[in-house]
């Protein structure tokens, strides 16, 4: 295998040291595997690259750190609150479409920032008691909240993987809002009520509200709903209307839609929501930090070409299964670091095929990673949520989905040239 496979393992060893034996945070521990891996390749410690890689993911890291704070802002604003409260008081005696709404809701904070805890600690946390008491079972509720939340961090307009490995292989993030949808959105309104349906029971409207968080309508009006429909507009006139004064870059606009948002319900303080939002933001931006120094320095060693190549000789069959095996597994430490490390290998594998479609695909299969043990952010964050002390109990109802979503997204790789006639326009 050579002195490249040396440094990769290596560097994969001292990354699971740091994490299990030295309790590192995954960010930290991605930092200090590429140190050492830049000392093992002979190379001492580089800082010129290090601090490259550090700012190697900077676009995402405006857009995490913009869009949880608009997240945390309008749901302090009373808006959230109040679209929950408006689909389940008015369509809970059709399940079919409050079930639909519902799942669309869950994803949207997903949606904006591309991260599936967003969606979980946000929408998920009004949803789940009123889920629970129109008959959902706790577990089936957990489900339909962390699998929503994952395929919100895959639907566009925000997908972090899909610009990770875009970035790999120098593909803009352009064109991929077709081929994102139709990755998500079927399979989620599809788990929600394949977890849900069967179970809603009809219920006195008024136990219903004492679920869902108090009505600030009366008093705001659609002034409530100003900062998204602020959004909505400028994301879409960035790209329907490209231009020099349309495209002001997704981090401003999140700036822009949170400065609407003052005066637009229940007041709140900048500076305490903006530090919170952060704290619950600094996880991830570690990783992406430290993935941006880890896959620096294994270009430098040469150990990122070793992995192309090799991953480019696999045979079709063992290449498929290997992107449904290692990338849910890689995906447990970073569905983010599995974007790269992985992801971009194998859309590289996989030239002649639309490029678009099968990145779509492999960070559909990517992200469920955030279910897998031993990170599991979106499952962890699920089961505190939903009162379930157990979180193996919440993996187990989940997995029938999570097998669903990873053949779908292998489904798409292999049919992505057929697929592009539709989705690409």
């Amino acid at each position: 295998m050579g002195f490249e496979f040396f440094l990769l393992m290596v560097m994969i060893s001292v990354f699971a040291l740091a994490i299990f034996v030295g309790k590192f945070p995954i960010g930290v521990s991605l930092a200090i595997s590429s140190i050492v891996g830049a000392l093992a390749g002979g190379y001492g410690i580089p800082l010129r690259h290090l601090v490259e890689g550090l700012f190697a993911y900077l676009d995402p890291l405006l857009i995490i750190a913009t869009a949880m704070i608009y997240m945390e802002i309008i749901k302090e604003t009373g808006a959230l609150g109040e679209i929950s409260r408006l689909i389940i008081v008015h369509l809970h005696n059709y399940p079919f479409w409050m079930l639909t709404l519902i799942t669309i809701f869950i994803m949207f904070p997903g949606m904006v920032t591309g991260l599936s805890t967003a969606a979980v600690l946000t929408t998920g946390v009004f949803v789940a008691p009123a889920l629970i008491h129109l008959g959902i079972p706790k577990l089936k509720t957990g489900s339909i909240i962390a699998m929503a939340a994952l395929f919100g961090m895959v639907a566009p307009p925000i997908n972090i993987p899909a610009m990770i490995i875009g970035g790999g292989v120098d593909m803009p993030f352009i064109g991929f809002e077709l081929p994102l949808l139709f990755a998500t959105i079927p399979l989620a309104i599809f788990t929600t009520l394949m977890l849900g349906y069967r179970y809603i029971k009809v219920v006195d409207v008024n136990e219903i509200l004492r679920d869902l968080p108090e009505s600030n309508y009366s008093k705001y009006g659609l002034r409530l709903f100003i900062p998204i429909l602020g959004l909505i507009l400028f994301m879409l006139a960035s790209r329907i209307i490209p231009g020099k004064y349309t495209t002001l870059g997704i981090p401003f606009i999140f700036v822009i839609a949170s400065i609407l948002a003052f005066r637009s319900g229940k007041p709140f303080n900048y500076f305490k929501v903006a530090q919170k939002a952060i704290k619950y933001a600094m996880p991830v931006m570690g990783i992406l930090a430290g993935i941006g120094m880890f896959i620096q320095i294994m270009t430098l060693i040469g150990v990122r070409g070793f992995l192309t190549v090799q991953t480019m000789q696999l045979p079709s069959f063992w290449l498929y299964l290997g992107i449904v095996i290692s990338l849910p597994l890689f995906g447990a430490i970073s569905c983010y670091g599995a974007s790269y490390v992985l992801g971009v290998p194998f859309l590289l594998a996989l030239l002649g095929n639309n490029e678009i479609i099968v990145a779509s695909g492999l960070t559909l299969i990517a992200s469920v990673g955030d279910l897998m043990p031993t990170t599991a952010y979106a499952g962890i964050f699920r089961s505190q949520i939903i009162g379930e002390s157990n979180y193996f109990n919440m993996l187990k109802t989940s997995f029938p989905y999570i097998v669903i979503t990873a053949v779908y997204g292998i489904g798409m790789i292999i049919f992505a040239n057929w697929l592009a006639k539709f989705l690409i326009l």
